[in-house]
């Protein structure tokens, strides 16, 4: 896996959302943030998490859609249960998936950040497919990005606390830092 000096990832599927803007200039990416996503909530496989990072989802097509009516949210990157990703936001870019957030004192952690997000749960325990894809992401990001140590990957319920919870219990933090550090 690369990725290319636009911060692209080369070889995965590219569906580039507008729901994004410029880095303030000179930041450095310094932060990895994992989300987890499913629309309507614990449904797979379905559209709308597409939909919603592109801008185009029908807030009529599910009742729970009604709180998505005018978002303009995304993530740079969603894997999907099969291990498949998606890039929706170079990370040469802000995407905006952190929301109101705060690291070590520091807000606006999308300044500085990448956002992953994982299709899923809380509650719902993450396939094999998808932490071996996020693995080898990780350890792109981070031969990339040097910035992006073991103590700067966090999830979103470290940065938005009280607001977040994902990427939840089911996440096995162990697993998933074996193979990278």
């Amino acid at each position: 896996m690369q990725i290319d000096d636009e911060g692209k990832v080369q070889g995965v599927n590219q569906r580039p959302s507008t729901h994004f803007d410029e880095r303030p200039l000179g930041e450095e990416i310094s932060l990895l943030v994992i989300h987890n996503i499913s629309l309507p909530a614990g449904q797979f496989a379905t559209p709308f998490v597409d939909d919603l990072f592109m801008g185009c989802i029908d807030c009529q097509a599910h009742p729970s859609f009604a709180d998505l009516k005018g978002l303009r949210v995304s993530a740079h990157c969603f894997i999907k249960r099969s291990g498949e990703i998606v890039q929706y936001v170079p990370f040469s870019k802000r995407a905006w998936h952190a929301g109101q957030s705060d690291f070590l004192g520091r807000s606006q952690c999308n300044d500085f950040s990448i956002g992953i997000e994982l299709e899923g749960t809380d509650t719902t325990a993450y396939t094999q497919n998808q932490y071996n894809a996020l693995q080898s992401l990780t350890k792109t990001l981070i031969y990339k990005y040097p910035a992006i140590t073991r103590e700067r990957v966090v999830g979103h319920c470290h940065i938005a606390p009280g607001r977040k919870t994902d990427p939840g219990d089911s996440f096995d933090w162990n697993h998933y830092f074996a193979a990278i550090f």
